[in-house]
């Protein structure tokens, strides 16, 4: 799986990429087509690939300041994932909407944000409705059932599904109580309480009491249910022909800042997450979490809890280029402008691709002058490459490719100067660009 060169990506790729850039956004899909300085860990995380399509789980830690890049690692591992087969999830940890010792919020978060290569989130009832049609389909093909026979293919699916949800029917009934309910719903064409009973599944609050009535459930998903909720899907994920499930808990470092008693309670949730994974509890799981350097060194975060801080222990003693990229934190050293240059001509390489001018397009912007605006957008964010790389590209696509690419007599040596107004920043990148609320500008060379 390495990176797909400019030429080579299709125009639906490059579009939804230089569109997303042009909003100054991450784009969703195509990072491989801007990944810098990533092809260290693309080998040691192919054999985790590897591992989950095996029937085994996998855990990284993966650590850096902002703007090191931590969320655009996830997504990239996120499409490798996705091209292995794998489904994937993102879960933003907040301490209100998502807070981490609340397992059963975590799961829920994780089902609405579930997707695949063929179907965007919440994918959730595609992959429930996909795994009864392989269940049909091997019941067929064992020959014993006749297709025509509604009543006797349905009995011998059910024997299958139970067969098959044996192991979590033992620890989390209601899982397996729900996807009968399910099947019986769209036999009968009942979808509002299919609907109801999918939303159950993945973990919702306030579905209808008919709902779960019809299928012998009660209640909403506790703390407690939630893991087996998860070793459920991943029973169903596995059996629809995916491998596995790539979880993403990122920004972790969010429990640093929460109520003493709520932090105890949300790394302990994370140490007894990563002794499942160990227990084997999980097949096909791939556990990311993303922190900064202060979650996993500080007294604040995973050293508070001696257990989780010696399951997360890494040596980074030795010089960055030596650190394995098998080890379970993965350090990310962030952008210097060398990277943010060559990031730049990716960039100008995959727009010209497209571009109705492209001659004009690589003449004007050429790699000189994609190196003059990354030093003059990092200049001015107070000389913190790390937090340039998204007003870099938006700057770059926006301002100077689109220019270049609409109007012949535009050169942006001559006809364009820089420019970052306080009300195109985030708050980091204004506090980067010491803390002045005024517009700044500055002349490239």
């Amino acid at each position: 799986m390495t990176a797909v060169p400019a030429a080579a990506a299709s125009a639906v790729r490059r579009k939804e990429v230089i569109d997303a850039l042009r909003r100054g956004t991450v784009p969703q899909a195509g990072l491989d087509l801007l990944a810098v300085g990533l092809g260290r860990f693309e080998t040691a995380l192919d054999d985790d690939l590897g591992t989950i399509a095996r029937g085994g789980a996998a855990f990284h830690a993966i650590r850096g300041e902002y703007g090191s890049g931590k969320t655009f690692f996830a997504r990239w591992l996120a499409e490798r994932a996705k091209r292995a087969g794998l489904a994937t999830t993102e879960v933003q940890v907040s301490e209100t909407e998502t807070p981490l010792h609340r397992l059963e919020t975590v799961y829920r978060r994780l089902t609405e944000r579930l997707t695949t290569a063929t179907h965007q989130p919440s994918a959730l009832r595609a992959v429930v409705d996909s795994w009864f049609y392989t269940l049909e389909e091997e019941v067929l093909d064992a020959g014993e059932t006749d297709e025509e026979d509604e009543a006797a293919l349905a009995a011998a699916v059910d024997v299958l599904m139970e067969r098959r949800l044996a192991e979590v029917a033992r620890t989390t009934p209601a899982f397996a109580a729900a996807l009968r309910g399910y099947r019986r719903a769209v036999a009968v064409g009942d979808g509002a309480t299919a609907e109801a009973l999918i939303a159950w599944l993945g973990g919702q609050r306030s579905v209808a009491a008919s709902a779960r009535r019809a299928a012998g459930v009660r209640g909403d998903l506790d703390h407690f249910a939630a893991l087996g909720f998860l070793q459920g899907l991943l029973t169903v994920l596995r059996d629809c022909g995916h491998p596995g499930l790539l979880l993403v808990l990122d920004e972790i470092e969010t429990l640093q800042r929460v109520r003493g008693d709520v932090r105890e309670k949300g790394l302990n949730a994370l140490r007894q997450l990563l002794d499942e994974i160990d227990a084997g509890r999980f097949p096909g799981l791939f556990l990311v979490i993303t922190g900064t350097p202060a979650f996993y060194d500080g007294q604040q975060g995973a050293q508070r809890l001696a257990p989780l801080a010696q399951r997360l222990a890494t040596d980074f003693t030795t010089d960055a280029r030596f650190d394995s990229p098998r080890a379970v934190q993965l350090r990310l050293s962030g952008f210097d402008l060398p990277h943010l240059g060559e990031l730049g001509r990716k960039v100008r390489d995959l727009y010209r691709d497209g571009a109705r001018h492209p001659a004009r397009v690589a003449g004007r912007v050429d790699d000189a002058y994609v190196d003059e605006l990354a030093a003059a957008v990092t200049g001015g964010l107070g000389g913190k490459v790390g937090v340039a790389p998204r007003v870099f590209l938006r700057k770059l696509v926006a301002d100077v490719l689109d220019r270049v690419d609409e109007f012949a007599d535009f050169d942006p040596r001559e006809h364009y100067s820089f420019t970052l107004r306080a009300s195109e920043l985030t708050e980091t990148e204004r506090n980067a660009a010491a803390g002045n609320p005024d517009d700044i500008e500055l002349e490239l060379p």
